[in-house]
């Protein structure tokens, strides 16, 4: 059909807008009701990080930190839209390359979900119902336009939006409450009480001071890094563990079967390699779980087996040394977080906690997989991104507060420093370029744990300048050399400058 003028660019570019959001709408609906990874721009995000140079995507996240992938999915979001405005001004001229562009872009889409790994061929169809919704819209619209009074165009807008908000509202309830919401199994979910508690720290863990990290940090404020763009939604009761690879006998196990046996309370401090020198990528939690090494040996490993290679419901993976798994540390498949089961966006129904290793190469959420391998046969997913293999985590420490400003007078510095595995003996503060002052630090029940510290200063008005370091479990005191985050953890000292008035 030939398009007259009767409607303006203006009107086919909204026509062309409208058609391809209620289209999306409608595939992240039907995503939401089978794999909420498939859905159209979820899938596109993917096959992005999947492609794109290692020196761009370092640079991004060097550049907009946590913010990422919210950026990323917005951006996709903001093309695709441009994209359909684009097609309606296109159709209104030259319907037939129009239509083409509608299934290019669905195509995309499509093919990204397909592709991803965990997922399969039933995942193109969000991004199909999505073009051939967009392309009805803008059908229907080509129909009614000619010679169509602007009150009738208006009614079709207002329809197609009207159905995209619609499709909108009932992703969100699928997601949460629907036949693919997982929440309400996870929320029913009555932590069992664990087989062998956590050790008491003591009743000086966490000092009383205020904007001082606390020695456990509440499950909604705890660190995020992952790479899902859209996060796993694990169905519990078709959940299961995969444990194979150089085993002598491959085993499968079940969510039943990890509450079935023993059940192990420890606190354990986790973080992130990407953590740059003060941050915030780090945090303390009490974990519930399956013990790590006695799961394994029930496979029976191969003595030559160095690599624990460890998969993710979105296929990704870590490799983490085999000796670290069983060398005595308190390596867990955990269920269980503050007291609660797993936060979804923190890996229900199972994720790995292994203490001393940073996360990319040992704390892999929303678990499925177990592969006994060694390294020179396969390198995870970080690895194959420029990080190194696995290393200790590195000593850190970093002043919570003051931050920026002070009174005269006490003030008291404080914060937190960690390494995992080795613990933390001792914190010093130097304040200006003065000798280090030794600081108190709080109780503890293993080197697992960050450490909180603290410092009552008589603080002089003018500027200041704070700096911390700390002292491992080993004796070894942490380096004031400077490195970024690439390739395995940063290092340096946390300074902060005050004003006290």
């Amino acid at each position: 059909m030939n398009a007259t003028d009767s409607a303006s660019p203006r009107a086919w570019a909204a026509a062309g807008l409208l058609a391809t959001l209620a289209g999306l709408a409608v595939g992240h609906f039907a995503a939401a009701l089978t794999e909420p990874r498939a859905a159209p721009l979820s899938a596109l995000s993917d096959a992005v990080i999947a492609v794109v140079p290692l020196e761009v995507s370092h640079w991004f996240i060097d550049l907009v930190g946590t913010a990422d992938k919210p950026l990323l999915i917005t951006g996709l979001g903001i093309g695709v839209a441009a994209a359909g405005a684009a097609v309606g001004v296109l159709w209104r001229r030259r319907p037939w390359p129009a239509r083409a562009a509608v299934v290019v872009l669905a195509a995309l889409g499509a093919a990204a979900a397909a592709t991803r790994p965990g997922l399969g061929l039933a995942a193109a169809v969000p991004s199909v119902l999505a073009g051939a919704l967009a392309l009805a819209g803008l059908e229907w619209w080509d129909r009614k336009s000619e010679n169509a009074e602007s009150g009738a165009r208006r009614a079709f807008l207002m329809v197609l939006g009207g159905v995209g908000a619609a499709a909108l509202g009932a992703s969100w309830w699928a997601g949460r409450s629907g036949p693919a919401g997982i929440e309400a199994d996870r929320d029913a979910f009555d932590l069992p009480t664990p087989d062998v508690p956590a050790p008491d720290p003591g009743p000086g863990a966490d000092f009383d001071v205020e904007g001082l990290s606390p020695y456990r940090v509440p499950n909604g404020e705890f660190y995020r890094i992952d790479t899902a763009i859209t996060v796993p939604r694990v169905d519990v009761d078709t959940w299961s563990l995969r444990v194979h690879g150089m085993v002598d006998t491959p085993r499968t196990y079940t969510f039943e079967d990890l509450l079935g046996r023993e059940l192990v309370e420890r606190d354990i401090t986790l973080a992130c390699v990407s953590n740059p020198v003060g941050g915030d990528l780090v945090g303390n939690a009490r974990w519930l779980g399956v013990p790590l090494a006695d799961l394994l040996a029930e496979a029976g490993p191969n003595p030559g087996a160095d690599q624990l290679v460890s998969r993710s419901a979105d296929g990704w993976t870590a490799g983490t040394p085999t000796e670290l798994v069983f060398d005595g540390r308190d390596a867990l498949i955990a269920i269980g977080m503050n007291g609660e089961g797993l936060p979804i966006d923190h890996g229900w129904p199972a994720r790995l906690v292994i203490p001393g290793l940073y996360g990319y190469v040992s704390a892999t959420k929303w678990l499925t997989e177990l592969e006994l391998t060694t390294f020179d046969a396969y390198d995870a997913y970080w690895i194959t991104r420029g990080w190194s293999t696995p290393r200790p985590i590195k000593t850190q420490s970093r002043i919570d507060t003051p931050r920026s400003k002070a009174n005269s007078g006490t003030v008291t510095v404080a914060g937190v420093a960690w390494a995992q595995h080795r613990g933390i003996a001792a914190v010093d503060l130097r304040i200006d370029n003065n000798e280090w002052l030794p600081c108190e630090l709080s109780d503890v029940a293993t080197g697992d744990t960050w450490r909180q510290w603290r410092y009552e200063w008589d603080a002089p008005s003018g500027e200041h300048t704070l700096t911390v370091r700390a002292t491992d479990g080993e004796g070894d005191v942490q380096t004031s050399d400077v490195q970024g985050v690439i390739p395995d953890g940063a290092t340096g000292l946390h300074s902060v400058t005050v004003t006290v008035d």
